[in-house]
């Protein structure tokens, strides 16, 4: 049962010394900074940290929880530092989801790289894990966590104990004789390879087993035809059948011998349905597979609310950790509150509050370093600028000079345009949306009249702005003229100039819009005036939507960072719907489900009848030609569900699964099924639920497990988010609702699985993976035969 990780731990010198153990200072602030002892476990997969060597250790973090590490250099907090320690000893643990970075000083250089090196090598071991790899490395996680004396052995007291750890709720002489079935050595206990047996033993998967039977002739095999047959009848992949199952058989099918005969055993037959080619998420929309050559206004944009704050609205921590995170989970609008610092220096904060500050050129710095690794799809700064007029030429200054040919600073081709640029044009580029003297036009016939006697003279004037782009020196000539004017509340003409397409302006009505704005003009609407506008003209919000861009941003009572949903401005095409997204729950987990197609680039294209200047859409009130669809779940079994609290060893969950689907208002609704008392292992439900959609195009559809708990709210176990269009269904087939609601019926009163069959793999609250937890679904959409006239739907 040795895991790649194993195999490194006795040969390599940097894992080897971690297991030793390191004493570090561990630093959350310039005065917190304290003496800690980190030691790599033996298992190669977690670090304990104790107050000092030989001390009482506890668990810091595991390596799957790692993403990244850090050198000091690139660490806000170790850079305050510097004066006190020298870089080159610091690092920083950069986690997955929400959680805050870990900043450590090691004693030498040496100690820190030693560190550096060996966490990275297992973070990238991790990752570069396959499917049974990674399922290799959890049982001997498991294994390490049973066996409590660490004797390289299991006895039946350390099974039971794993077992309740495990989420099991199990008879003891049942587990008894799994236990001897798989002591083959009849010691009494179980080693590395009879603990993988008695495991197998434990989780074998009876509705799988049924299913794999009812299509092998023998019961032992499926034969290329029974699984050509199977992927055509039951999986729904039509034509390219053949070609897939001798694609799938060589990359699942465990045994060589297997594969050279073409034939898929019970083992590669569970794996392809555990695989991502089993996943409900349709791998067609992984990469980036919509029309990105359209106008900027036809798409739904990833966006964040005061991307500086990392905590609350009043008092949190403003950080460009914000910035990182923002844009490392393909965010493409970030916000920037720029006012007056000390020195000279713009500083970035939550105006009139308690938040810390953080400096405007470190913000530019890391949007630069950051902006196009997730996505290389345009970035929007949306600054709000509170800065006097000398500070304003220090923005010009940073962010002519860091960003660069990064910086948007003029129209594409230097003419005037008729409509805003696509994504695609946009490719690589950082657009500045604010406020700005003037039109785009008046920019272009200034262009036009300035000669090169005159560039030169600009150029040489003795502002202080380094070397900027044409737009931003043709601002220039009026400077001079303005020197006496009251600086604060007066916006610059060079930062004015690095406003191109997106140009911020007061919203009226949409009647003023229409008549008084252009395309490359854009309004911001607080969440509740938003929400107000949906519900008395929807369509005329629609309509607006689809020729210019509108942002959104939550309520100002929201000081706890709380979100709203998304779905309500996206249901009216609103592109920009920022999001405080170091916020976990459910309102960005339908963020995140809807951003997780077309290559998570921040860019999804919105449906065509969102995209029409003359839609006749209004979400409070959806007419034909909308075809509505009946989506029928069966909800099969679960597998290997976390325990909702660890500290507790004899707990054990009671798991139900809630189907919600988020839309327009009637198709938002959910349904769920029973509780499985004491069994988070391998719970089975086999219940059917039936959902009718009528517009399906907008709607997300959102799977959570939860611990059943009668006295309060259930807990929370793991969730799943994804677009209805992005579904991997069995078949869509049409029919009407008498028929749909017979197949229903029919689906739950039979016990056997059904095709479509998907595996849903949960995430945490943060979006996380928490494998090998899944759900075992069959998904069949239904599209509804438009009704008669004088026919009732029920």
């Amino acid at each position: 049962m040795a895991s790649l990780i194993q195999d490194r731990l006795t040969t390599d010198q940097d894992l080897l010394q971690m297991q030793e153990g390191t004493l570090m200072r561990k630093v959350r602030s310039k005065s917190w900074k304290k003496p800690r002892y980190f030691r790599l476990q033996n298992d190669g997969m977690t670090v304990w940290h104790a107050r000092q060597a030989r001390g009482s250790e506890k668990p810091t973090f595991s390596i799957s929880d790692v993403e990244t590490v850090r050198k000091g250099h690139d660490s806000e907090l170790l850079r305050s530092l510097a004066d006190e320690f020298p870089l080159e000893q610091g690092f920083t643990i950069v986690f997955h989801g929400r959680r805050p970075n870990l900043d450590l000083i090691a004693n030498s250089v040496k100690e820190a790289q030693n560190w550096m090196r060996g966490l990275q090598l297992l973070v990238d071991l991790v990752t570069s894990m396959d499917q049974k790899e990674r399922l290799d490395q959890w049982l001997s996680d498991l294994f390490q966590r049973g066996d409590k004396n660490q004797d390289g052995r299991m006895t039946f007291e350390e099974v039971r104990r794993l077992l309740r750890l495990m989420n099991v709720e199990m008879d003891q002489e049942y587990a008894f004789g799994l236990f001897q079935e798989a002591d083959m050595s009849n010691s009494g206990t179980l080693e590395g390879e009879e603990f993988v047996y008695f495991y197998q033993a434990l989780t074998k998967r009876t509705e799988v087993h049924e299913m794999f039977e009812q299509f092998s002739d023998d019961g032992q095999k499926l034969t290329l035809l029974e699984f050509v047959d199977f992927l055509r009848e039951e999986q729904k992949e039509r034509e390219r059948a053949s070609d897939l199952a001798l694609e799938l058989i060589d990359r699942y099918e465990p045994s060589e011998s297997g594969k050279l005969r073409h034939v898929l055993s019970l083992d590669g037959f569970l794996s392809y349905l555990c695989s991502k080619d089993g996943d409900i998420f349709n791998p067609a929309c992984l990469p980036i597979y919509q029309d990105m050559t359209q106008p900027l206004t036809h798409y739904f944009i990833s966006s964040s609310h005061n991307t500086y704050l990392v905590g609350d609205q009043l008092c949190g921590q403003s950080s460009v950790e914000g910035y990182i995170r923002a844009l490392k989970r393909g965010c493409r609008c970030v916000e920037v509150d720029v006012w007056d610092g000390p020195n000279g220096e713009p500083i970035v904060y939550h105006g009139h509050t308690l938040t810390s500050r953080i400096l405007f050129k470190d913000v530019v710095a890391t949007v630069k370093q950051y902006a196009f690794q997730a996505s290389e799809y345009p970035l929007i700064l949306s600054l709000e600028n509170h800065c006097t007029w000398e500070q304003q030429l220090t923005m010009v200054r940073h962010l002519t000079e860091i960003l660069d040919d990064q910086l948007l600073s003029s129209t594409l081709d230097g003419l005037l345009p008729t409509q805003l640029p696509s994504p695609e044009q946009l490719k690589g580029k950082i657009l500045v949306k604010g406020k700005k003297l003037g039109t785009l036009e008046d920019d272009l016939e200034d262009e036009e009249e300035v000669t090169e006697p005159q560039l030169e003279r600009q150029q040489g004037s003795e502002l202080p702005l380094g070397s900027p782009s044409e737009p931003v020196t043709l601002e220039l000539s009026h400077l001079n003229k303005d020197k006496k004017k009251k600086s604060r509340s007066v916006l610059c003409p060079a930062l004015s100039a690095l406003v191109v397409y997106l140009k911020s302006v007061s919203f009226r009505s949409f009647t003023h819009s229409k008549e008084n704005y252009h395309f490359y003009e854009i309004s911001s609407f607080s969440e509740t005036k938003a929400k107000s506008l949906v519900k008395e003209a929807g369509n005329e919000f629609v309509q607006h939507n689809a020729w210019q861009l509108s942002r959104v941003y939550p309520s100002g009572l929201r000081t706890d960072s709380s979100n709203y949903n998304p779905q309500e401005l996206w249901n009216v095409g609103c592109q920009m719907v920022a999001m405080n997204m170091q916020t976990a729950g459910l309102e960005m987990d339908i963020c995140d489900g809807l951003f997780r197609q077309n290559s998570g680039c921040g860019y999804v294209l919105k449906p065509d009848f969102l995209r029409d200047i003359q839609s006749s859409f209004n979400p409070e009130k959806p007419l034909s030609p909308f075809k509505a669809q009946t989506l029928l779940v069966q909800v099969i079994s679960g597998q290997q569900l976390p325990k909702v609290n660890n500290t507790k060893e004899r707990s054990i969950v009671d798991p139900l699964v809630r189907v919600e689907i988020y839309g327009i208002r009637p198709d938002t609704t959910c349904q769920e099924t029973n509780y499985v008392e004491n069994n988070g292992f391998n719970p089975y439900w086999g219940q059917t639920l039936c959902f009718r959609v009528l517009v399906p195009e907008l709607a997300m559809l959102r799977f959570v497990v939860q611990d059943y708990d009668w006295k309060s709210r259930n807990d929370f176990i793991g969730q799943y988010t994804l677009p209805w269009t992005c579904m991997k269904q069995g078949e869509t087939v049409l029919g009407s609702l008498a028929n749909t609601l017979a197949l229903a019926a029919s689906l739950m009163l039979l016990s056997c699985p059904f095709p479509g069959y998907r595996h849903i793999h949960l995430l945490s609250k943060d979006g996380i993976s928490i494998h090998p937890a899944s759900i075992f679904v069959y998904i069949c959409i239904r599209e509804m035969e438009e009704l008669q006239p004088g026919e009732s739907e029920f």
